[in-house]
C-alpha cells in the first residue's frame, strides 16, 4: 500500500527480522527495485548480510554517532564491527 503512494525515501527498520530466506530475498530485490527508480532506501539493521547484501553505502555509527562512511566496495564485517565497536576510528 506505502508504495502505491510513490514515495522519494523509504525507509526500513530490520526488514528481514525474523522471516525465512526466501523472503529475504524478495525484500532485497523490492528494496534493489525501488532504488533503480530513483527512490532512496535507508536501511537500518542489526543484520550485517543485510547491509552488506543490499547496500551501496553502509553509515556505521556508535553511541549515537557517525563514526564511518563506507562504500560497499570496502565494506566487510570485520571493518564495520571494528568501527561500531570503537576498535577503528
Amino acid at each position: 500500500m506505502w508504495l502505491g503512494m510513490n514515495p522519494k525515501v523509504v525507509i526500513v527498520d530490520e526488514p528481514t527480522k525474523g522471516i525465512d530466506v526466501g523472503a529475504r530475498s524478495e525484500i532485497y530485490n523490492i528494496l534493489r527495485q525501488l532504488a533503480s527508480t530513483g527512490v532512496g532506501v535507508i536501511v537500518i539493521s542489526s543484520e550485517l548480510v543485510d547491509i552488506l547484501s543490499i547496500s551501496d553505502r553502509i553509515l556505521v555509527m556508535r553511541t549515537g554517532e557517525l563514526v564511518a562512511s563506507l562504500n560497499n566496495d570496502e565494506a566487510n564485517e570485520k571493518n564495520i564491527i571494528e568501527y561500531a565497536t570503537g576498535v577503528r576510528k
